[in-house]
């Protein structure tokens, strides 16, 4: 295959770059300068090199063997996208695959030269191989982006105005929220605070930008002190009214890549709080011997992720005209579906398409993932205009799909059948089903975190012996990113993993699944709220409010594979939908999602 071809030159390049500077091993992993889970083109050097599309992975290319690491969520895509580049894939997580440190400890040896762009790797991570290489006598190289270097064609690094949101839809003003942070700062004795974290700055200014795909953040940093707010952000973002603003909040606005030459020269009188899983290993560098610094979690991080009452009622409101674009989507699938030509990427088009007519819609939250049959099993696969699978009268799609909207940002997967399945489908459907509404309905305790109530949503699947390789829920932003912390529902502990109390005003995904790869891939999601019930001697219970509110497929489901209490609740669940969403239909479509939702 060419593109393989061309992936083997660039890393024959890279290995000469690699030793005319003295670098034994090179690391490229998926990231830009503020460890962003999506990045702009401009930073996707590990595609580059390794053809990889997907989210998240990290290459470490040696002379004796080049090795990409990557999720669960990408393996079969993964085996795909390598397959004749020579690239070994290392499966995280599963057993006997080490980890990159543990790679790295054991291949390279005392002298050698570890490199990468310090910019772009994350402090933590940084700081955990610069101490386990180190005491191998192993020197790490970061500044200096080879990479970039033999990139001859690559993109330009975004920039856009960014935008002021109104304060009557965030609830709080700028001010409030920076005079929330300096009080958490007095809390952990620190004199200043170092945000590298696009989406917490974005929510603390009460501003958003276009730098990201899908993800409204503008590239910048933020250096708060007990007087004043520095924003680092590119010139080209800075418009008249953003110019006001930041008089009227006393925020001083720098040049974003003045940043490490600030904080060289700043005049400290205190420690510095950072965090270190989201600041770059080459500005902790900077900072580090300069002041004492204070490795903690942003305080922004939880303030964000618990949304105030406007920001909720927001959000209710914004969810009710997301779920009618995608219920009526499922229609015009259902009645198109055999009798149009129609494809993974077309069926993708038309929702969006949908989505942008409605009213508030700023932009897709993800691309849209279109899945058909076996394409299914594939967690994050993603059909283009060039490469996808036709959709006959027969099997499932799988979409997830969301968008951002003035007032709050979705996230939603439905399964749809479109013809004949297999029982095997009905079964692992309805196994689907069942996890996703057990967890809905879940009580329990103030205290719990997303660990506690996992087992609801997967006990369906492990009865079965089968699992899905991802956690079941995540935080969702506001009018920001899709995948939000520092809340999550998943059952595996994972040294380094951010894990958080389940605090009322939170919302998280519910999106249990089954992934047959060569066969088919289920996945049903909700969003859904946090919220406090009765409280006694008992302590303070909790529960979820659903905000979505869409049909799930019951020409998959089958009651031999459901309790009844799985059935009362699916049924209680259909009854909600039919009457949230048929007002807003027309004659025919209500009609149909009268038949639907109909008890099973």
């Amino acid at each position: 295959m060419m593109e393989n071809k061309i992936i083997k030159e660039r890393l024959s390049l890279l290995k000469k770059e690699m030793k005319a500077n003295g670098v034994d091993c090179y690391m490229l992993p998926t990231s830009d300068f503020h460890n962003s889970e999506y990045v702009d083109d401009y930073f996707k050097a590990r595609e580059y090199f390794s053809n990889f599309t997907g989210s998240n992975g990290t290459l470490v290319v040696r002379e004796e063997e080049t090795g990409l690491w990557t999720d669960g969520r990408y393996f079969i895509q993964a085996e795909n996208e390598l397959a004749g580049t020579g690239i070994r894939l290392f499966r995280m997580l599963e057993e006997g695959v080490p980890t990159i440190q543990e790679y790295l400890e054991k291949e390279m040896k005392s002298g050698q030269v570890l490199g990468f762009d310090g910019r772009v790797v994350d402090c933590r991570f940084g700081k955990k191989l610069e101490k386990a290489l180190g005491e191998k006598g192993i020197a790490i190289q970061y500044e200096t982006d080879l990479a970039g270097q033999l990139w001859s064609d690559r993109p330009a690094l975004p920039h856009h105005e960014a935008v002021l949101l109104p304060e009557k839809i965030c609830g709080q003003t700028c001010a409030e929220k920076v005079s929330g942070v300096r009080e958490k700062m007095k809390e952990k004795k620190a004199a200043y605070f170092l945000l590298s974290k696009l989406d917490d700055l974005m929510w603390l200014l009460n501003i958003r930008g276009k730098d990201v795909a899908c993800n409204p953040v503008a590239l910048s940093y933020g250096f708060l002190t007990m007087e004043e707010m520095y924003l680092f952000i590119q010139k080209e973002a800075v418009t008249q009214e953003l110019k006001a603003y930041a008089e009227t909040y006393h925020i001083v606005i720098k040049d974003y890549f003045e940043i490490a030459e600030f904080l060289k020269n700043f005049s400290y009188h205190g420690a510095v709080m950072y965090d270190s899983g989201n600041l770059n290993y080459a500005l902790y560098k900077t900072i580090c011997g300069k002041t004492e610094c204070i490795d903690e979690r942003n305080p922004t991080e939880l303030m964000k992720a618990v949304k105030n009452p406007v920001e909720l009622q927001n959000m209710r409101e914004v969810f009710l005209t997301d779920n009618v674009v995608v219920t009526k989507f499922i229609y015009w699938l259902k009645q198109n579906a055999g009798k149009i030509p129609l494809n993974e990427y077309t069926a993708a088009m038309k929702l969006d398409g949908m989505r942008r007519e409605a009213e508030g819609f700023l932009d897709l939250s993800f691309e849209t993932i279109s899945g058909y049959k076996e394409n299914a099993a594939m967690m994050h696969y993603e059909a283009t205009e060039e490469n996808n699978k036709e959709i006959r009268a027969e099997g499932m799609l799988l979409v997830d799909s969301g968008g951002q909207y003035m007032g709050g940002t979705t996230d939603i997967t439905r399964t749809i059948v479109l013809g004949e399945i297999s029982e095997e489908e009905k079964k692992h459907f309805s196994a689907v089903a069942a996890g996703m509404i057990r967890l809905s309905n879940a009580k329990f305790l103030y205290g719990c975190t997303g660990r506690n109530v996992d087992i609801l949503a997967r006990e369906p699947m492990w009865e079965m012996n089968i699992d899905y390789k991802c956690g079941t829920g995540h935080g969702v932003g506001y009018i920001l990113n899709v995948h939000e912390g520092p809340q999550g529902i998943r059952w595996k502990y994972t040294e380094g993993q951010t894990e958080a109390v389940l605090e009322e005003g939170m919302n998280v995904t519910n999106e249990p699944g089954v992934y047959r790869e060569g066969s088919h891939g289920i996945r049903t999601e909700n969003v859904m709220l946090v919220r406090k019930g009765e409280k006694n001697g008992d302590g303070q219970f909790m529960y979820f409010e659903t905000l979505t509110f869409v049909p799930i497929d019951r020409e998959a489901l089958d009651k031999k594979y459901l309790t009844e209490t799985d059935v009362r609740r699916i049924d209680a669940y259909h009854e909600e939908v039919y009457r949230r969403i048929s007002p807003k239909l027309t004659k025919e479509e209500a009609e149909w999602l009268r038949e639907v939702t109909l008890p099973l």
